[in-house]
């Protein structure tokens, strides 16, 4: 295993606005792709017992409550989720970043609606202080392809490295065989 290689004993899982009105308003992807992979997000805190961190903004208005599969996976989580009151940059927000270093880890994976905007700011904040970040495109949208590839380009160029969710599951269970390689590959599957 390489040095660098995020497992499930240093990293942690970020899931920011995955929220109904957001999500629809989102066309850079097949939107039930990226719900799928969303889940399959949630899986895998669950299954490896990683420590998880949800937050929603404005859930009040136009963008509603988180997708209902998170509270169903990771009911825990849902109710600590942080709710911001519309604070752009998750990791401005006190209760987020506490959240955050709350957990101690310094390897995150992070996903979000919308790429551009929710998962980019906090994104660059995170590399400015230090955490490793590995970004899941495809468990995050924006409502254009041109803005949700600029917003990949910039986290890149900042530090922060791309992924799907197929890469973290693979990195994550190392073997097959193992304990937690056999709890993720029930996850990987392509049905």
């Amino acid at each position: 295993m390489h040095k660098n290689a995020f497992t499930p004993e240093n990293a942690a899982m970020l899931l920011i606005d995955h929220q109904v009105g957001t999500m629809a308003w989102t066309h850079s992807h097949d939107i039930n792709l990226v719900k799928q992979n969303t889940i399959k997000l949630a899986k895998i805190a669950k299954a490896l017992n990683l420590p998880v961190i949800l937050t929603s903004s404005m859930e009040d208005h136009a963008q509603g409550p988180l997708i209902d599969e998170l509270k169903e996976i990771l009911p825990g989580a849902y109710e600590a989720r942080v709710k911001r009151p519309g604070i752009v940059n998750a990791m401005h927000h006190e209760g987020f970043n506490n959240a955050v270093k709350a957990v101690g880890r310094k390897k995150l994976f992070v996903a979000g609606i919308t790429t551009e905007i929710c998962v980019t700011f906090p994104v660059l904040q995170m590399l400015d202080e230090g955490y490793e970040v590995q970004v899941s495109a495809d468990a995050s949208a924006f409502y254009t392809q041109y803005g949700d590839n600029l917003a990949l380009k910039r986290m890149r160029q900042a530090g922060a490295v791309i992924t799907t969710v197929d890469q973290i599951i693979s990195e994550l269970a190392i073997d097959w065989t193992s304990p937690n390689g056999q709890k993720l590959i029930g996850i990987l599957n392509y049905q």
